[in-house]
Parts: structure tokens; C-alpha cells; sequence
């Protein structure tokens, strides 16, 4: 009978308890090419993430890696880390926590787009295609030039947003 190991059981407890303490949970992670990070943040072969609820979008700790998304320079990027390319887990507050072994991970990367869902299929967040003429969403500097190029339908044009002021009544 094959023995799964505990290291995905500890990092989620000590997630857990960083969380429930109110501390800020880092995970440290060793490079390769299997983890999907943002590579200008790596150091030394190594990349030290936030992880706390605040911090991450989708996170999902399981088995076989570790998933998530996060701002980097304001851009979103999704990360994946195999288990067993995670060195260790941390509060940053008091450096509680626990190292790990870093072994090979057995996580292979899609060739194809994988199907998620009736009429869904997973993208590339890396591509520059053309969003209109492939049928994707548009993103938001698409949606706002958009808005900004429409005529207004009235006679003048709409006032410019200023900023909300207080008037004092005595």
C-alpha cells in the first residue's frame, strides 16, 4: 500500500494556525521548473510568497501542489508549486513554523488546454491574442477604452468626477 506523505497535512495545519493566531503565513519555495511563479521575484533559486487570506485569491493547498492566485506588481499572476518544492511554511510575526526536505515533484504541466466545465476551457494568461476577434472576455484596459470612445447621448458633455466635499450646516 503506497503511504501518502504528511507533508501536505502539516503545511495546511500550520496555514490553519497562522490564520487562527492572526499571524501572516509565508511560504518559502524552492525553483524548478515545475513551479509556475513569477520568475523576477525569484532570489537564489528561492521565493518567499504571502499566503495569508488577504494576500491570495483561489488558494488551495492540496495533495500534490499548492495553488493560488496573487498580485505582483499589480498584475495577477497564478502560482503553482508542487509539494514537494515547498522548503517551509512560516509566521512572519514570530518565525514559527517548520522546514521541509525538498524532494522532485511528480507534477506534470498540460500540453493541451484542459476542460473545466461544459463550454470552459483553461487560457494561457501569457498570450497578447486579440480578445475581440477570439471570443475571449475583454479585460479591463479593453472594456475602458471602450466606455471612453462611446459618444455621449445628450447635448453636452458630462461633467468631469471631482471630489466628494463636505459642507458644514450650522
Amino acid at each position: 500500500m503506497f503511504m501518502q506523505s504528511t507533508k501536505p497535512y502539516f503545511i495546511r495545519a500550520l496555514h490553519e494556525w497562522c490564520v487562527d493566531q492572526g499571524f501572516t503565513p509565508y511560504l518559502a519555495v524552492a525553483v524548478d521548473e515545475t513551479t509556475r511563479v513569477p520568475m523576477e521575484f525569484v532570489k537564489n533559486g528561492e521565493i518567499v510568497f504571502n499566503v495569508g487570506l488577504e494576500a491570495t485569491n483561489q488558494f488551495l493547498i492540496d495533495n500534490d501542489a499548492i495553488s493560488f492566485q496573487g498580485r505582483f506588481s499589480g498584475k495577477v499572476f497564478p502560482v503553482l508549486i508542487p509539494i514537494g518544492r515547498v522548503s517551509a511554511i512560516y509566521a512572519r510575526e514570530n518565525s514559527e513554523g517548520m522546514a521541509f526536505e525538498i524532494t522532485e515533484s511528480n507534477i506534470e504541466e498540460p500540453s493541451a488546454p484542459t476542460r473545466l466545465g461544459r463550454g470552459l476551457a483553461s487560457v494561457d494568461m501569457n498570450t497578447d491574442a486579440n480578445t475581440e476577434s477570439s471570443g475571449q472576455i475583454p479585460n479591463q484596459t479593453q472594456v475602458d477604452r471602450a466606455e471612453t470612445s462611446k459618444p455621449s447621448s445628450g447635448d453636452s458633455p458630462a461633467p468631469a468626477p471631482t471630489r466628494p466635499t463636505l459642507t458644514r450646516i450650522k
